[in-house]
């Protein structure tokens, strides 16, 4: 009975604002309510991975960029939700190269959290980190999500990209093991079939960001001379100083090619 009664006491002193000698909620249990009350209010499942992905930019100040990895039963990888095509195309070359973060906490015998503080002197992954290098990335941390939809079937990873070496340390990883438990949750309210249609949806995004990014790889290529990957690195740099999603400013350069050119250094 002492152990309930301290309970509610607690609970009345963590809820209550009013009064210097009162406990007030700080900026990370705010966070976490607002995106409790926002994925409550996520009328799909592409609108609740989003909003943890959001939540995850905004919580984690070092994350540059963020994405879900899942895995179906049959084995195969894809990412549902993602806040830039460079995150796209980061958990691509993973699952190209089955090697790397996500893959490795997706698996459901993989580790709860992998962990790279210096992608440049990264051992463990021999073709990918050298590839995410070659995109920006300093760092990365990629949360297993808990197995528990219905099916029982799928697993997957929350994957957090930084620039910064050493961007992302242990406050940062217990943060993200949250941000995970609440997509976890979301999934396991999900059945197969919406899953499949989620699967399908970004598919088709996927092709049409893929064909603008490719559109504006060729102006670049044959105004420049260059190759598809030099191209590819004008956009993401260009991007990133500009703060603007790479298919948005694909689809800019594409719709606009004769009005405009992006930087050359």
């Amino acid at each position: 009975m002492d152990t309930e009664q301290d309970w509610q006491r607690d609970k009345d002193v963590f809820v209550a604002n009013d009064g210097p000698d009162r406990l007030t909620p700080g900026p990370l249990a705010r966070h976490f309510a607002q995106l409790t009350s926002n994925l409550l209010a996520a009328p799909t499942l592409e609108d609740v991975l989003q909003r943890v992905l959001e939540a995850t930019t905004a919580m984690v100040p070092a994350a540059d960029l963020a994405s879900f990895t899942l895995l179906d039963a049959a084995g195969h990888f894809h990412t549902p939700a993602e806040t830039d095509e460079v995150a796209t195309e980061l958990d691509r070359l993973q699952y190209r190269f089955r090697e790397g973060p996500c893959v490795e906490a997706a698996d459901p015998g993989g580790p709860a959290v992998a962990i790279a503080p210096d992608l440049a002197a990264e051992p463990r992954w021999p073709k990918w980190a050298p590839a995410a290098t070659q995109l920006g990335m300093g760092s990365v941390v990629s949360t297993a999500l808990i197995r528990g939809t219905p099916t029982g079937e799928s697993s997957g990873a929350l994957n957090v990209y930084s620039r910064s070496p050493h961007g992302l340390d242990a406050a940062d990883r217990d943060v993200l093991l949250l941000l995970a438990t609440h997509a976890s949750l979301a999934l396991a309210t999900t059945d197969a079939v919406t899953r499949a249609e989620l699967q399908a949806t970004h598919l088709r995004k996927a092709i049409d960001s893929r064909d603008v990014i490719g559109q504006a790889k060729g102006i670049i290529m044959a105004r420049r001379g260059v190759a598809a990957d030099a191209a590819f690195d004008v956009l993401r740099r260009t991007s990133q100083d500009l703060n603007v999603k790479l298919a948005d400013l694909a689809r800019t350069l594409a719709d606009r090619h004769t009005e405009i050119d992006l930087p050359a250094g």
